[in-house]
């Protein structure tokens, strides 16, 4: 049984994806330093896949943390989450962005390097992309100036990757670049949760629904789009998950191409404007959001979609669950934890 490092296990998607591995019968070993989860994620955790899972908390900006656990464990593959992922806090506290995100991506690679681990699926974003010419985005669109310092670690991240495969002729890497990940697991178990103020735009809507705040604030109501308001791609969190270990899949049982480096796009293909997820929640869930629309926020993108082609045709991927099934699962998430 192959043994897979995931690093920020507990968080959002890297739960979600501890799920899925386990399901698919990998050996899971988490790492996280608890700066945006909870170590109840755990227990959850466990609840789900019905077994015990290893989980080490250690920050990976400590280089001696990181050797020691590679020296202790044997992994077969890893998969890196764990970073800063605010847009707007990136603006106002880039540093920490800088430090934390490219920090961490270099201390695991170095890691792995030193023992052997030749696998790696990193966890990329689609603001890798910038405010992109022509949509829908492939993965041969240019990589433009990211429209924040968070956009930017994961386009260096990338790079530094790259720079990785090309030196070491063993390591192989695969990055997929997210689009918008919502809803939560079927069970309500696990679902993206929020230390101090929500950034995105779900975890804030769920909060006005449940009374936790009045009004949410909809940032910008004069971009060229059909309402107004920006357009993004929405994928749900259980699709997501499910791509990783088929990425995994791929670098442990077939060839990656001659680059060692491959990128993915995780998107549903289908751009949704902010009020259409409101509209959307209020449908499926009989409640009414109230909210007022302000100033743009800086470090946020008009409009950006993917094509998906390539991770269909490769990985096998597809997406199967719909914008209703995430408002759904999302809320059914926020009612059991509120």
């Amino acid at each position: 049984m192959a043994k897979i490092l995931v690093t920020g296990g507990l968080g959002y998607i890297g739960s979600h994806t501890v799920v899925e591995l386990a399901k698919s019968g990998y050996d899971v070993s988490i790492i996280d330093d608890l700066s945006n989860s909870e170590i109840s994620v755990l227990e959850a955790l466990k609840e789900i896949v019905s077994e015990e899972l290893e989980c080490n908390i250690l920050d990976l900006k400590n280089k001696s943390e990181i050797a020691n656990l590679f020296e202790g464990s044997r992994f077969d593959a890893a998969i890196h989450f764990a970073a800063s992922k605010s847009v707007g806090e990136s603006v106002q506290d880039p540093l920490k962005y800088y430090e934390n995100n490219i920090l961490g991506m270099v201390n695991l690679l170095m890691a792995m390097k030193q023992n052997g681990v030749d696998s790696l699926v990193f966890s990329s974003s689609c603001t890798v992309y910038g405010n992109p010419d022509e949509l829908p985005v492939t993965e041969k669109s240019p990589l433009k100036p990211p429209a924040s310092p968070y956009g930017n670690t994961k386009k260096i991240c990338e790079e530094i990757i790259m720079d990785a495969t090309k030196s070491n002729g063993s390591l192989k890497a695969i990055s997929l670049r997210y689009f918008n990940p919502i809803g939560a697991h079927s069970s309500a178990l696990i679902g993206e949760r929020y230390i101090g103020i929500p950034n995105n735009l779900l975890p804030y809507l769920l909060e006005v629904a449940s009374g936790k705040r009045e009004i949410l604030k909809v940032f910008g109501g004069d971009y060229n789009t059909h309402d107004g308001t920006p357009i993004r791609d929405y994928i749900h969190v259980v699709d997501l998950a499910q791509a990783h270990v088929l990425a995994v899949d791929r670098l442990l049982n077939q060839p990656v191409d001659s680059s060692q480096f491959e990128v993915f796009n995780l998107g549903s293909g289908n751009g949704f404007s902010v009020l259409d997820i409101v509209k959307s929640f209020e449908k499926v869930n009989n409640i009414k959001i109230k909210y007022e629309i302000v100033d743009r926020r800086p470090g946020d993108v008009e409009k950006i979609y993917a094509d998906n082609k390539l991770s269909m045709e490769i990985l096998g991927w597809e997406p199967t669950l719909q914008v209703d099934e995430m408002m759904t699962s999302a809320w059914n998430w926020e009612k059991r934890n509120k």
